[in-house]
């Protein structure tokens, strides 16, 4: 299938903080993190926050549901991660899921790229930092996000599941947050699957024995991970987990309220474990 035309996605930006071109700027967050400030800074800087959540609510409301990729932004496009991310991206589409990444080069780049291969909406969620990184060409929808947290909860609540290649600390960030909801039974049905096997075996290896063995996890935790390098196999665990949930129909953008949409693709449909 050729190619859709490299179209600039919509970008919902978070407004430009003051003396900053374009609106990057990390000093807000240093100022938040360093401690109590004066009361009326803090209340004002929770109204930002709270704006910004209602801001993610109403870009991705009405996306889903999705399955999140992670990976590091730094591998080219003839690098074997590369390709195993544009294998996955379009396995997702093809089951009817939406795609969403980081937004970004690289795995995110790749995976989106797959999305599109197959028909399927692609979707970024970036964070602001100072050094900005442009969205990839293969978003059907960016939204970016000044606050960490409020990008984590955002990809958790939309996302049925987290597929996770090789990365740096931003990805191993996501994937052990995303353990720790899943350990602490936050969230339930919600697969974890690393891809790039011999990337992550080191990092299995001290989970499974050392971790376990010292007692600082439960003998069963390791198995809340799936570790494949299968396209097939990690869509088949995807849909066993969407299978066994319990979904309400997707809610429906208001005219009214101007929601914005995406153009209608298949929901997933899978027969119900008993």
């Amino acid at each position: 299938m050729p190619e859709r035309p490299r179209t600039p996605p919509p970008i919902d930006r978070p407004a430009a903080p003051k003396g900053w071109p374009g609106g990057v700027s990390t000093n807000d967050d240093r100022r938040f993190l360093e401690g109590p400030r004066r009361r009326v800074e803090e209340f004002f800087r929770a109204c930002r926050i709270f704006g910004e959540f209602i801001r993610g609510f109403r870009a991705l409301h009405f996306v889903g549901p999705c399955v999140t990729v992670f990976g590091s932004a730094r591998f080219s496009e003839d690098h074997p991660f590369y390709d195993l991310a544009r294998q996955v991206g379009r396995r997702i589409a093809e089951a009817g899921f939406t795609t969403m990444t980081g937004g970004g080069p690289g795995i995110m780049e790749a995976a989106n790229r797959g999305a599109r291969d197959a028909g399927g909406h692609s979707v970024g969620c970036n964070i602001v930092l100072p050094m900005e990184q442009e969205p990839n060409p293969y978003l059907d929808r960016f939204v970016e996000f000044k606050y960490f947290f409020v990008r984590k909860v955002m990809l958790v609540k939309y996302s049925h599941a987290f597929v996770v290649l090789p990365g740096g600390y931003g990805t191993l960030d996501e994937l052990f947050e995303a353990l720790t909801l899943v350990q602490t039974r936050k969230i339930s049905s919600f697969p974890i699957i690393l891809m790039g096997c011999d990337y992550w075996r080191p990092m299995m290896e001290f989970i499974s024995a050392r971790m376990t063995q010292v007692g600082t996890i439960s003998p069963e935790d390791p198995s809340l991970i799936t570790f494949t390098d299968s396209p097939e196999e990690a869509l088949q665990v995807i849909h066993d987990a969407y299978a066994r949930g319990r979904h309400e129909p997707p809610p429906k953008p208001s005219r009214l309220l101007r929601e914005p949409d995406l153009p209608q693709q298949p929901h997933p449909t899978f027969d119900r474990a008993d």
